[in-house]
């Protein structure tokens, strides 16, 4: 065979099967070659669009990236569904909104706010579809938040409920010594949820110090946002409250009413 092929009239009779097969080989060499530029401009474009989402949603200046994957959305949206028993429908847009705000407020505010993804976007969508219609005058509520950090939770906590038709009177309990904020910083942060500054007031200290009992005990709140476990937490809650702690943490004389991400929440009696 090796002769054969070495044959001139071979050669001469095989060229134009050659030809064709060089053509259509450089054909389809040009074609992937085009595929090839065209993948190498499109994963330059992710890798652009990826470093300005990663400046925008990492882990820096927070205690956790805010890039949640579908799976963790739909988990959470199952979760708030089966706490609030608000439709499938419902409990998404709210978790969608919630996810927004976090993102834009922590893009406008100073420091951060505590907690992942899940437990965050979980507490903002949960809390205004439990706390609906609660308060003593119509349309507004009474909110407790025990360890304020940089007080954002509390901005978009406002501006969740206010979707509601419902608005936030807050009452926010911290050291505010500087770890992890100072008051200035904090009253900050609350104007970016809007409403009026004196809906606010900040109250320095411990939740279980005996001087600061008695400042927060002058009314019941339709929610309490707990940072950990504090005796005495029915007493502070209005009727049909909801009482928000970290999973794990007991509620003694409340009322389970299930989780969702790292909090566990409940409720007092109608």
């Amino acid at each position: 065979m090796p002769s054969l092929l070495r044959n001139p009239l071979t050669k001469r009779l095989l060229r134009p099967a050659l030809s064709l097969i060089e053509q259509r080989m450089e054909h389809v060499t040009h074609a992937f070659q085009k595929d090839l530029d065209a993948l190498h401009h499109e994963v330059a474009d992710l890798r652009r669009q990826s470093y300005g989402l990663g400046l925008l949603l990492d882990h820096a200046g927070r205690d956790a990236h805010r890039m949640p994957t579908p799976t963790q959305v739909d988990r959470l949206v199952g979760e708030v569904r089966a706490v609030t028993g608000a439709a499938d429908e419902r409990a998404r847009g709210d978790v969608t909104v919630a996810y927004r705000h976090l993102v834009a407020l922590e893009a406008l505010g100073v420091g951060g706010i505590g907690g992942t993804v899940s437990d965050v976007c979980g507490r903002l969508a949960a809390v205004p579809l439990l706390a609906t219609g609660l308060g003593a005058d119509p349309g507004v509520v009474e909110v407790l938040e025990v360890g304020t950090g940089h007080g954002l939770f509390a901005a978009a906590l406002r501006r969740m409920l206010r979707r509601h038709g419902v608005e936030a009177r807050l009452t926010l309990v911290d050291p505010l010594d500087g770890a992890p904020a100072l008051e200035e910083v904090v009253r900050g942060n609350l104007a970016l949820g809007g409403g009026s500054p004196d809906a606010s007031r900040l109250v320095r200290g411990r939740l279980d110090e005996s001087g600061v009992r008695e400042l927060v005990a002058d009314r019941r709140y339709g929610v309490v946002l707990l940072d950990g476990p504090h005796d005495g937490v029915p007493a502070l809650a209005a009727p049909g409250a909801v009482v928000v702690s970290p999973a794990g943490v007991p509620g003694p004389g409340l009322r389970p009413l299930g989780a969702v991400a790292d909090s566990a929440y409940y409720g007092t009696a109608a």
